[in-house]
């Protein structure tokens, strides 16, 4: 009885629902199943093996939907490609996603496997686990997919074939090319690629690029990103005597690197959080129509704030977005000696600061690198590449050996771009909500070799929940964002410009 009640109860639900609101659910039904399929193959981006049965997927899917796919060696991993037969009339979209994922520790994971999707609700503060048998045609778009890459970047991936799925049950007319490349490294860097793109540059033609990456900002409506900044890195190690001392021993006499690595530190960076580093902020500047545009994104500053646990934020640049419109300059990990309950009552030997710095298109990663190491010169300091000599050691008070990471080169499309305002219009009219323009985003994804190269603009069109713990514990995928995914994907490939 309690069986024939939730049939009826869902069929009486579906009665009010339009045909086009039935599709779509069961399409959303079928990308979770797909999703689950895909994110049970590992893809950890450091596993070549992972690499090659995500590849094996890939191509069993795309062939399906009528695409011809090809396998790209690099001098990494290779890349996946796949494109629909070319008509010379249409304009060409590339589409630009990634397989490969972050390394997971599972222990910190609230489930066994994180390779094995698993479907929560949410309860209080909290979630519950459900079955999947219980998804029907009447799907809780509120319920989660929990597993890695279910939102970065796998799932992007199955709603883009999905929506290939309702376009030819709709009958449908593809009114571009459409061409495909998916990162195999992105999570590491993404080294091979642009290499890659010259060797494949007259495959990987087309008017305009869309990259599906990231989430949509934090207020749910659809997002279109102009732009990402860069990044380089930078590592810095100071030294105190050849092995670590006795506190009580050598305590006021064996200098502490710990001390000598934070006083270079402090220098770079005012109370505020601006850099001092002379000439790190030169080249930009910003327009009252890049300030506009600037202002118009929807952020809630309380909402930030609460969710970051700080009281005032730093002082680069009057609010968020003009933050990020300029170069940063972050310690992302420092190590001295044993801390915790490992804590030893000891001088280091050495001390070390990993430095990320993330970079905007005014800004060249090798000449902020330059000014850096410029910097800690002029505090007095010895700099070497490599570990230094023991007489190096007693020739100088103060060595540092700073290696220095690749770069990977920030990018900024006009916001006035024809194909740009083709994509608002496009997302406005599919999904009846206003479109939310970012000028340019904090985090960094590998772009500048397709513009670099291919001479193209290039959008970023986000389709994940911004809480969705990308590279995190618990990353998981909203199912309304599956739905929400289909639905862009769908409108952008179906309407002309």
């Amino acid at each position: 009885m309690r069986k024939l009640l939730l049939a009826l109860l869902c069929f009486s639900t579906l009665l009010g629902q339009s045909q086009e609101e039935i599709q779509l659910k069961r399409q959303v039904r079928q990308a979770i199943n797909d999703i689950r399929s895909f994110v049970k193959i590992p893809n950890d981006a450091l596993e070549h093996a992972d690499i090659n049965r995500n590849l094996t997927w890939l191509e069993k899917n795309f062939n399906a939907r009528g695409f011809n796919s090809s396998i790209l060696p690099t001098e990494g991993e290779s890349l996946f490609f796949a494109s629909l037969p070319m008509d010379d009339n249409k304009p060409t979209i590339l589409f630009y996603m990634h397989f490969d994922g972050q390394s997971i520790d599972a222990s910190k994971w609230d489930q066994p496997n994180p390779y094995e999707v698993v479907l929560k609700s949410p309860d209080g503060d909290g979630w519950k686990n459900e079955s999947f048998e219980d998804l029907n045609e009447d799907i809780n778009y509120d319920w989660r997919l929990f597993g890695r890459s279910t939102s970065d970047d796998k799932g992007p991936i199955v709603m883009f074939l999905n929506a290939f799925d309702l376009l030819k049950e709709a009958n449908k007319e593809i009114p571009f090319n459409i061409k495909v490349i998916l990162d195999s490294e992105e999570e590491k860097s993404s080294k091979p690629l642009p290499k890659a793109v010259k060797t494949y540059r007259e495959l990987l033609e087309a008017d305009f690029l869309i990259i599906n990456d990231g989430p949509v900002h934090v207020s749910g409506q659809p997002t279109i990103v102009y732009g990402c900044r860069g990044i380089t890195t930078l590592s810095l190690t100071t030294y105190g005597p050849i092995k670590p001392q006795h506190s009580g021993h050598y305590g006021n006499y064996a200098p502490n690197p710990g001390f000598q690595l934070a006083k270079v530190l402090s220098s770079m960076k005012d109370a505020e959080g601006k850099v001092l580093i002379d000439g790190y902020y030169d080249g930009i500047t910003l327009d009252e129509k890049a300030m506009s545009v600037l202002n118009s994104v929807p952020d809630d500053v309380a909402t930030i704030h609460a969710n970051l646990a700080i009281k005032t934020p730093e002082k680069v640049g009057s609010f968020y977005q003009e933050a990020l419109q300029y170069p940063s300059l972050n310690i992302r990990g420092l190590a001295s000696g044993w801390v915790g309950k490992k804590a030893r009552t000891i001088v280091p030997a050495t001390a070390t600061a990993e430095l990320d710095l993330r970079l905007v298109p005014e800004t060249d990663g090798n000449r902020l690198k330059a000014l850096v190491k410029k910097h800690i010169k002029n505090q007095g300091f010895f700099i070497t590449d490599k570990m230094p000599t023991k007489e190096e050691r007693m020739a100088h008070d103060n060595i540092m050996t700073i290696t220095e990471g690749s770069v990977t080169d920030a990018f900024r499309t006009d916001l006035a771009n024809p194909y740009g305002q083709f994509l608002v219009n496009t997302l406005k009219t599919t999904l009846n909500q206003n479109v939310v323009q970012i000028r340019i985003m904090g985090g960094t994804v590998p772009i500048s070799p397709f513009i670099n190269e291919l001479k193209i603009p290039a959008f970023i069109v986000p389709m994940v929940n911004p809480d969705n713990n990308q590279h995190s514990p618990n990353e998981n995928l909203k199912i309304a964002q599956i739905a929400y995914g289909i639905q862009t994907f769908y409108g952008i490939l179906s309407t002309p410009l």
